[in-house]
């Protein structure tokens, strides 16, 4: 008989349903207040209260309106930070741009879902916590604008993104002026005054040649304790975001070491809607770089522990090779940890491009908490 040939993707997937099964993931996301449900609701009507499927009916919106409608006074956007490169068949300069729209007030009842996460954690009556948890949860929270469309300002040209697709964002490669390879170059969504968000973004110039950087964010720079469901909670909603000791000394030694036109990915499974906080946790203790989250939005907490704990080593992988059709003649050194799928994502993109990748860099979790199963750290797996 042949031998079943090996395969990364179904060990890893195999490794994480384990792992969830062994931290009662399953049991805590039922647990967690779901804001779609009726009884969560600011507002109860017969509409609420009725099912809908609301994927096929902001689908239905947008084939409505090819065009889109223009983000108004009631909208949040966010713009999330990019990187330039030379299109490989063109040589011309080009990104891809992505943006979110929102709706700027949740129609659920944001106290009662912060108290309930509380109360999940174990924690007491304590309202600086409790502030804290409602502002990182809000996103979560928002409904997506689908259908939306906006323009702007990049290097004093206009360019329109949109219209947004049901998961509230918009995904668009533009082309670019030539600029300087290691240049950054500031833009502005040209919206309504009362529009609120992230507005402003950073564009990065990477040549076609040289280093690059691709560095995984949960439990290889960021404590978040990706194998504890309650772990992950308390990481993402109320402590402190941390980095893991040593990382960011040794990110800026690579830094020193590398040209100063190396483009840095920061690759998470992390839904779209922890962009502003992982932004911020960047932008304190690491260098400048593209943030890669999942495009989905998941809108209830326990997306959150889904998107971090399953398909995370396909997800991961296809976005390396994104990166790799941007930027196919870089050396890249990748870097992971041992907690989720990062070695098998990583061999396997190696395994596709070995000209690609020169260096992996697994950091190995010695905290039952962070890594969940013994076997996560076993030699044979790496």
């Amino acid at each position: 008989m042949r031998e079943t040939e090996f395969s990364p993707s179904s060990f890893a997937g195999d490794m994480q349903l384990r792992t969830r099964k062994a931290r009662n993931f399953d049991k805590v996301e039922h647990d967690l207040p779901d804001p779609r449900n009726p009884a969560l609701q600011r507002v109860q009507t017969a509409a609420l209260a009725a099912p809908i499927n609301i994927s096929a009916w902001l689908s239905r919106l947008a084939n409505l309106n090819p065009f889109g409608k223009a983000v108004d006074s009631g909208d949040i956007v966010w713009l999330f930070d990019n990187t330039a490169y030379r299109n490989p068949d063109t040589n011309e300069w080009e990104a891809e741009f992505v943006a979110a729209v929102f709706e700027n007030e949740p129609k659920c009842r944001v106290a009662d879902i912060v108290s309930s996460i509380a109360k999940t954690l174990g924690l007491a009556e304590d309202a600086a916590e409790r502030d804290v948890i409602e502002e990182r949860i809000i996103p979560f929270l928002w409904d997506i604008q689908a259908a939306r469309v906006f323009w702007l300002e990049h290097r004093k040209k206009e360019l329109r993104l949109g219209p947004t697709s049901v998961n509230g964002i918009t995904t668009s490669v533009m082309p670019l002026e030539r600029y300087h390879k290691g240049s950054v170059v500031d833009a502005t969504a040209l919206v309504p005054r009362e529009v609120r968000g992230i507005l402003d973004m950073q564009t990065y110039y990477a040549g076609p040649e040289g280093w690059g950087i691709i560095s995984d964010i949960d439990d290889t720079i960021k404590v978040t304790m990706t194998s504890d469901p309650l772990g992950i909670l308390k990481s993402t909603f109320v402590d402190e975001p941390t980095p893991v000791p040593g990382m960011p000394e040794l990110y800026s030694d690579l830094q020193s070491l590398l040209p100063r036109d190396t483009p840095w990915f920061y690759l998470s499974a992390s839904p779209y809607n922890l962009y502003p906080l992982l932004r911020d946790f960047r932008d304190r203790y690491f260098p400048e770089g593209t943030l890669v989250l999942r495009d989905s939005s998941w809108r209830t907490v326990a997306g959150l522990l889904s998107a971090l704990t399953m398909g995370t080593e396909e997800y991961k992988a296809d976005r390396m090779k994104k990166v790799h059709s941007w930027l196919p003649k870089r050396k890249m050194i990748v870097i992971g940890d041992s907690t989720q799928s990062d070695p098998e994502a990583y061999g396997e993109v190696y395994r596709a491009f070995p000209h690609w990748i020169k260096m992996i860099l697994i950091r190995k979790a010695t905290d039952i908490a962070s890594f969940g199963i013994e076997e996560k750290n076993q030699p044979e797996r790496f």
